[in-house]
């Protein structure tokens, strides 16, 4: 742009409007000089990461945005946060680590939620916000609210492949997103120009086939102009822009950190005298933008020294959370009447008293069963969409979504890139914005390239926002070993995922219950990972045609026993089914307990099973060390102990990678006739 264009549209800019950008910027300048003092006071218990020298990035973008637009930020998110609309006092709080934070003390100066305002989240980790900036702009695209989403993050973000993935997906979908990128030249302190042979970020949009602008990231006019047209532009339905914001912090990377060692106290000093605060003040009352009061520009500077004042002093005062409070929100708070609901739709609580009724004949696949459960959700509910490799026309790997596109398209049943961590990040983003994604990801090995965003991201966000964002999400796929699939396609990970709070992870054994189980995940409001082994895809089993629910964490009694318990997961459940005709031919009892779900797992029919056989085998195809079999093991010892009648044992799969071999692959899974021989060991002690 030609410095008479930028002269034209400068002085466009009515009064009004730079006295509006001059307070938004002293409200986060005036707020962050202030917990730059708590924090050497010992009023913020963690870090704080201030945003001083770059107010003119918030400003200028946050100015364009409506209440109902979406902002994803970064662990520098502050200035963002208050740009958005968060008040003052509830942004002090949060740091202060008090109950009116705006996370309720969860998330202190990295993790700052504000939904009503439409600041969606910041993170401590660098990278997730494009990817879930993106999944908002999916959301908005497919719910048709002419909604845009920002993403702001650093310099250093550009380095990591959640930029690489997010962009490209936005870009290909020409999703209503503007990519924000800070560069304020250190990614905390290295250099980017140690970082990269490329100094430059706009010019990175045209390898993705989206505009790159670069600004000058201390004119909160020039950021305001660049991100108005990328905003319009994203409206209009053509897609993404990345803006470069060319600018500086001024304070270290976090307050109490040695500053001068990567960079000189001259160079600050420089950065400190392009002041975005005081260039838009000189301009202001040079009279640049028409006539203005002589007082207007203090007025404000005392209006905001007072606002900030009060903000601290009533953060200062907020009590600190109750401890009693400290595991709320890690998972979906529902009403008693949702439950109540949710019980009388499921068709009972175990296959014994809730099995398919005597006159359904009717027989699916495991396969089909599970596809008959999604597309009941899909035509009842437009907000639910599918992402993954080759679910479209293709029908997936194991013809999950078969049939489907014909029926919905591609914005419902979208084909990705080989980029699990990107649109596993972006289903977050989507499901933070209201719709309901379901991620089929073929092989559960492959999302371990996402376990980030599942851990870090999908797995904690309702905890940090306090409950006011759901995550009803679903992460869909194979697991288990067999097809020589070898180590990097058999993968099971169900006692990893069940570790982490926030989670369910639910692993269906028959037909019947993949259908009811993902019926249940479908209308829920936590993120579920729906393991389906691999093997039992092709399983045929009766499966009514109505639409039904099974709660998520209610174990099945597969067949009553009273000597023995069995506890057996997904395929080890026909397993052990195929060797009790035998033990039953010695006289042996058996009650084979499936829990169908791992987290939450049924504790309860567990531990009442074997206080009625008095015994416990549990059969499990992945590894023994720390696993569901020690869990359960670990559950029945402190609650049934006394009716224990032998010691519990477990048979599990070999602690190795998977072989290719089939012979190989035979020797690390529990065969037959190990299962029969440890019925026999367990019931003879």
């Amino acid at each position: 742009m030609s410095d008479n264009a930028a002269a034209v549209l400068d002085a466009s800019t009515d009064a009004g409007t730079a006295l509006g950008l001059y307070r938004r910027m002293q409200l986060i300048r005036k707020c962050e000089l202030q917990l730059a003092k708590a924090a050497q006071q010992g009023l913020v218990h963690g870090a704080c990461h201030t945003y001083v020298g770059q107010e003119a990035v918030a400003a200028g973008v946050c100015v364009h945005l409506a209440p109902e637009d979406v902002v994803f930020s970064t662990h520098r998110g502050h200035g963002h946060a208050l740009a958005k609309g968060l008040p003052a006092e509830a942004l002090m709080a949060e740091l202060y680590g008090r109950q009116t934070g705006c996370s309720f003390g969860r998330g202190g100066s990295m993790h700052l939620f504000a939904p009503e305002v439409g600041m969606m989240g910041t993170s401590g980790i660098v990278g997730p916000c494009i990817l879930q900036a993106a999944g908002a702009g999916y959301s908005f695209q497919l719910l048709q609210n002419g909604r845009v989403a920002v993403a702001f993050f650093g310099d250093g973000a550009v380095s990591n492949g959640a930029f690489h993935e997010g962009v490209n997906l936005a870009a290909v979908w020409k999703l209503p997103v503007l990519f924000v990128c800070e560069n304020n030249q250190f990614a905390t302190e290295v250099p980017f120009a140690q970082a990269t042979r490329n100094p430059q970020v706009a010019n990175r949009g045209a390898a993705y086939g989206l505009p790159g602008v670069a600004v000058d990231g201390n004119d909160v006019l020039a950021v305001m102009r660049a991100a108005g047209s990328a905003l319009d532009r994203a409206r209009r339905g053509e897609g993404p822009t990345l803006l470069e914001c060319r600018t500086y912090r001024t304070r270290p990377h976090a307050e109490g950190m040695v500053d001068f060692t990567y960079r000189t106290r001259e160079e600050v000093d420089a950065w400190k005298q392009r002041c975005p605060i005081e260039t838009l003040r000189r301009r202001i009352e040079a009279g640049e933008f028409g006539p203005v009061d002589d007082k207007a520009v203090a007025e404000i500077d005392a209006a905001i020294d007072q606002l900030v004042k009060q903000a601290h002093a009533a953060a200062q005062e907020a009590p600190y959370p109750e401890t009693s409070s400290a595991t709320r929100f890690v998972f979906a708070q529902r009403d008693d009447a949702a439950a109540t609901d949710r019980v009388r739709l499921s068709a009972g609580n175990g296959r014994a008293a809730g099995a398919p009724p005597a006159e359904t004949a009717r027989e699916l696949t495991f396969a089909e069963a599970g596809r008959e459960a999604l597309a009941d959700a899909m035509r009842d509910r437009p907000e639910v969409f599918v992402l993954g490799e080759g679910i479209g026309q293709r029908g997936g790997n194991f013809n999950t979504t078969s049939g489907l596109y014909a029926q919905y398209g591609p914005l419902r049943l979208r084909d990705t890139p080989i980029c699990e961590r990107g649109f596993i990040g972006l289903a977050a983003g989507a499901a933070m914005t209201g719709a309901r994604p379901v991620v089929d990801f073929m092989f559960a090995d492959f999302i371990l390239d996402a376990v980030g965003e599942i851990l870090n991201q999908i797995a904690k966000i309702q905890y940090m926002s306090g409950g006011r964002l759901r995550m009803p999400l679903i992460l869909r796929g194979c697991f288990g070993i067999g097809h020589s699939a070898a180590t990097h396609h058999s993968g099971s990970y169900y006692a990893m995922y069940a570790h982490f709070p926030g989670l369910r992870v639910v692993v269906p054994s028959t037909p019947y219950d993949v259908k009811g189980l993902f019926a249940e995940a479908l209308h829920g409001d936590d993120p579920v990972l729906l393991l389906e082994h691999r093997e039992l895809m092709t399983l045929k089993g009766r499966v009514p045609e109505t639409a039904y629910r099974i709660p998520l964490g209610k174990a099945a009694v597969v067949r009553p026993g009273s000597d023995l318990t069995v506890v057996a997961l997904a395929r080890m459940v026909h397993q052990v089914l195929e060797v009790l005709p035998a033990a039953e031919a010695e006289g042996l009892s058996v009650e084979l307990i499936d829990p169908r779900c791992v987290a939450p797992l049924d504790r309860e029919a567990i531990a009442q099973s074997v206080a009625k056989t008095g015994r416990l085998l549990v059969i499990d195809e992945d590894f023994g060390p720390f696993g569901l079999g020690a869990e359960i093991a670990a559950a029945v010892q402190e609650t049934v102990f006394d009716e224990l009648d032998a010691p519990i044992r477990r048979l599990h799969g070999v602690h190795s990678p998977t072989p290719y071999s089939p012979s190989l692959e035979k020797a690390v899974v529990p065969q037959p006739e190990e299962i029969l021989q440890a019925i026999r060991e367990v019931a003879a002690y």
